[in-house]
């Protein structure tokens, strides 16, 4: 019980059991909202391409995935990252990642350090899981793990939750806090003694990632800003993602949970839709900004996103667990992009979502396991294409075969090209795997 009590931040117990309890406010939409703008990456310059280069061969850039999650929704038992996904050799979400850094190291002859922020639900099973594989060719020490902070589960009156007699009910703090366990856990620090200047930000879901990537980090570095993010057209009205916008001359992200229809569904004079930026939880922050964030521990929060959900509790008249059949429990958790409303000199890049994004979020349909494998396959039939390999179709922009080119041949299709291959034919149906 007192190792759960100091986890807890206690001086924002009260705000939070009235925030849970419903008394205060959970989040509004701002009324001045307006779309953000957005940069296209086809109009960042040769110039700002190099400063990105320059900054990777200086060592001044450190990836960092958040890999909390389990991979329950996918039918798998284990953490989410080590779920395998790429289409033909079947490698998991981590070696994906470990093997587009240990790329970025040759290609730019430089240390780029890898930080993994874990959950207590899945830290052990991670750090054994590339201690298995041997961080898939990765130094060890620059593979640093650690783990996201917790919160405690709330009743409607806003009174903590007991897991067992002698527990707090407790779940993850959300991907906003990370921000706050770098600091807590010594990374920043860590980041600092190595010269890291820029943190490149993403997800343990995402297999089109670009882990490193030059151009978002030239631009961000250029633009003098704190915090920039990826972005690209949303698929439809209601696509379930996040929506940059501009409220009070800051750049916000609004939930598609918390966006108004008649916002999302809102037009442009020319029949555009209005607010279509989606956010595709890509970031790179300053590693000057997040310590600044996270300078006064005790004080430090991001704006709390409240969820119902059903958690298993102790009941205090019986002393009994108790297994609820509907939500009982209000969980907060915080977002990392409500960081950039904090942030000077934003930028939000826009890029292409057939190369940098598609989500393994369920097992099937939409944001899918088979989704995800389809777009990784169709990608690197257009790499291949595009270095000459002639491939075979069933129909336009749907190759007949399957097709996996491993990161350590290409991080994208002009690694391909000057590669200058030898071609060599192709069946229909076949399964291509380059490495």
């Amino acid at each position: 019980m007192l190792a759960d009590l100091a986890q807890i931040n206690g001086a924002q117990l009260p705000r939070l059991a009235r925030l849970a309890a419903g008394h205060d406010a959970a989040h509004t939409i701002p009324q001045d909202l307006e779309p953000s703008p957005v940069f296209p990456r086809a109009a960042v310059s040769k110039d700002i391409v190099e400063r990105g280069r320059r900054l990777i061969s200086g060592g001044k850039v450190a990836a960092f995935t958040v890999a909390g999650g389990q991979g329950t929704r996918l039918g798998y038992d284990g953490p989410k990252g080590c779920f395998r996904i790429s289409p033909v050799r079947g490698k998991p979400l981590f070696q994906l990642f470990a093997e587009s850094i240990l790329a970025t190291r040759r290609k730019f002859n430089a240390d780029v350090p890898w930080y993994i922020m874990t959950s207590p639900a899945n830290d052990a099973a991670t750090r054994a899981f590339f201690d298995a594989n041997g961080c898939f060719g990765l130094p060890r020490e620059d593979v640093l793990f650690f783990q996201q902070g917790v919160m405690p589960a709330f009743d409607a009156a806003g009174k903590i939750l007991l897991d067992q007699p002698h527990r707090v009910a407790l779940s993850p703090d959300g991907h906003g806090g990370s921000l706050l366990a770098l600091a807590t856990t010594g990374m920043l620090a860590d980041m600092a003694r190595r010269g890291i200047v820029h943190i490149s930000y993403f997800q343990v879901d995402n297999p089109l990632v670009y882990c490193v990537d030059p151009v978002f980090i030239g631009l961000h570095d250029a633009r003098g800003s704190d915090m920039s993010s990826k972005t690209l057209p949303k698929a439809d009205d209601l696509e379930r993602v996040g929506n940059f916008a501009m409220t009070g001359g800051r750049v916000v992200v609004i939930e598609y949970s918390d966006l108004p229809e008649h916002l999302a569904r809102a037009r442009n004079p020319d029949g555009s839709r209005r607010f279509n930026a989606a956010n595709i939880a890509i970031h790179v922050l300053s590693r000057a900004f997040v310590e600044r964030l996270t300078a006064d521990r005790a004080s430090f929060a991001l704006p709390w996103h409240m969820a119902n959900k059903k958690v298993p509790f102790v009941d205090p008249d019986t002393r009994r667990r108790v297994e609820p059949e509907k939500p009982n429990a209000v969980k907060l958790e915080s977002f990392v992009f409500d960081a950039l409303p904090l942030a000077e000199n934003p930028v939000v890049m826009e890029t292409s979502r057939d190369e940098e994004f598609s989500p393994v979020k369920n097992a099937t349909g939409v944001d899918s396991v088979e989704s995800a494998r389809r777009d990784m396959s169709h990608r690197a039939a257009r790499w291949l294409s595009a270095a000459g390999f002639s491939i075979p179709m069933k129909a336009a922009e749907d190759p007949d075969g399957l097709f996996e080119v491993s990161p350590l041949v290409a991080l994208e299709a002009e690694d391909l090209i000057a590669r200058r291959m030898t071609v060599f034919p192709i069946a229909r149906g076949e399964s291509v795997y380059l490495e």
